[in-house]
């Protein structure tokens, strides 16, 4: 495939990237630096801004009633995003923030009781879901703690191949908007001094190291896709409909 098309293949990727899809014929070097610029491929500018917590399946909840401590219940995400509780109809859970499913079901119980106030927190989260690709020995899925970093990641997917190009590691994450973001990390300085930027990861972040001497943008794209499209797997919080 011509590299001045290779973004607008339908790839299946972890979140929707808007991209122009072009790339420019400029060689373009990744540096360790807070936002890596790659020409025309349209990510959004890099934000460490921590968003609020949205369920996902597996996470477990704590719901309680104070009007009715009866109903008070510790409950799973289920696959399908929602959780099951006394009384009403399965609520969708996943993809929602606390204050929004206290919401949903503060209205659901609503039609059962009278003026109920619902209260959520959470009792456990499920592993984060990141993606390894690229010059390590094992690419793929991987669960991971909730304190996991792109070094930590890297080991976990079999570590670094002698062809790395280990100070400029690529972390790829959906921004607030939905736009990918994308960032290089030097992890080598990690490595031998224990001062690496690490880069603490969020669910479904790609974490893509790229082969030693690359520099041009176009290269890094085949390579990421290259990798990664054995991994079929898709956003599928944003799917989820339901009440």
């Amino acid at each position: 495939m011509h590299r001045r098309t290779i973004l607008s293949a339908a790839f299946a990727l972890p979140f929707a990237v808007s991209a122009c899809g072009h790339v420019d014929r400029e060689p373009i070097t990744p540096t360790a630096r807070p936002t890596a610029t790659f020409s025309n491929i349209g990510y959004a500018d890099w934000s460490d801004q921590e968003p609020d917590y949205r369920f996902y399946p597996g996470d477990e909840i704590e719901i309680t009633v104070p009007s009715a401590t009866e109903l008070n219940k510790s409950v799973v995400v289920q696959p399908d995003g929602r959780v099951a509780l006394p009384l009403i109809q399965p609520v969708m859970a996943a993809d929602r923030t606390i204050a929004e499913l206290q919401a949903s079901l503060t209205q659901a119980y609503s039609t059962q009781l009278l003026r109920p106030q619902v209260q959520v927190s959470i009792k456990s989260t499920a592993p984060l879901k990141v993606f390894v690709g690229g010059e390590v020995g094992n690419p793929g899925v991987y669960d991971m703690a909730g304190d996991g970093d792109a070094l930590r990641a890297v080991i976990q997917a079999g570590g670094f191949k002698t062809s790395a190009k280990r100070t400029s590691v690529v972390i790829i994450r959906r921004g607030p908007n939905g736009r990918a973001m994308l960032r290089t990390a030097d992890l080598l300085t990690g490595m031998t001094n224990g001062r690496a930027d690490l880069v603490p990861l969020r669910r479904f972040d790609v974490v893509y190291v790229p082969r030693s001497g690359v520099s041009e943008a176009g290269l890094f794209m085949q390579q990421y896709f290259r990798d990664l499209l054995p991994i079929s797997f898709s956003y599928a919080v944003n799917g989820f409909s339901g009440n």
